[in-house]
């Protein structure tokens, strides 16, 4: 099993090396099809999460952290990591039928596509972490060389959100439904990350429950680094690793095994 996955790995390094430039071009393209034809362009990807954190702090701030402090930090946290998440899996649905017309005419590695959505959600991602550190600095949150350990959530929510991309765009192709499906889905998910509320008010077995949802965890893993300034637990980095190469290995499999069909139903 290790030696196929050291396999499949290696065959996607040499082919993404073999089409570098075309990658590069579908990055390009994909980031200016976005800002065209709007006023403020790339700070776009700075306004839309302060509105959002903002509405969020109006109207949450009454109801679940009159009493908490570095409230607007820990609201952060959890906005910052869901809409990463939202924007890179929603976009990267489309990644095969949007370029349709590319594949079925010249013979490209079509994970090539979605690899190229979530460079440009990666891009608008780190944009935000700016702006969340500034945030940061306003709530008074010391800064430490823990903070450091925030690249490993970074990273891994970057490889899970591809996994998720490669299943969700794979299925697109086949179930058109699916779009409205995770539309559903990932607002029901945002209410069960504890974006604005805290999971104490909850009975211990319930809060270990809520590990159970990936993006929670990613979530969780933030806010102990930043808020609470430690470290987290071995367990939680085991957990957002199993994740991750959970949502990879099912990902990738679904794309061996389905690459020829794609033609057929594109």
């Amino acid at each position: 099993m290790k030696i196929e996955q050291k396999e499949l790995v290696q065959t996607v390094i040499n082919r993404f090396k073999q089409h570098q430039f075309l990658f590069e071009e579908l990055v390009k393209r994909d980031f200016k099809l976005k800002y065209k034809r709007t006023i403020l362009g790339v700070a776009w990807s700075m306004l839309s999460p302060l509105l959002t954190l903002l509405v969020m702090r109006i109207v949450f701030t009454q109801f679940f952290g009159r009493n908490m402090e570095n409230y607007t930090t820990y609201l952060f946290c959890g906005n910052l990591v869901f809409s990463y998440f939202n924007e890179s899996t929603s976009q990267g649905m489309s990644a095969l039928v949007g370029n349709a017309g590319i594949f079925t005419k010249v013979n490209v590695p079509k994970y090539l596509f979605l690899f190229s959505k979530n460079v440009q959600a990666l891009i608008n991602f780190g944009l935000t972490m700016i702006v969340f550190f500034l945030f940061c600095v306003l709530d008074q949150i010391m800064f430490t060389w823990k903070f450091i350990f925030l690249l490993y959530p970074v990273v891994l929510l970057l490889f899970f959100n591809i996994g998720l991309g490669l299943i969700l765009s794979a299925l697109y192709v086949f179930f058109r439904d699916i779009q409205y499906l995770w539309s559903i889905f990932t607002q029901l998910l945002m209410y069960l990350s504890a974006i604005f509320y805290t999971v104490d008010m909850y009975d211990p077995a319930i809060q270990n429950l809520f590990y159970l949802n990936p993006i929670y965890t990613f979530i969780a893993y933030l806010r102990t680094v930043v808020l609470s300034g430690a470290i987290p637990p071995v367990w939680m980095h085991l957990l957002l690793l199993f994740y991750t190469l959970l949502a990879l290995r099912i990902g990738f499999w679904m794309y061996k095994n389905y690459n020829t069909r794609f033609l057929y139903y594109v």
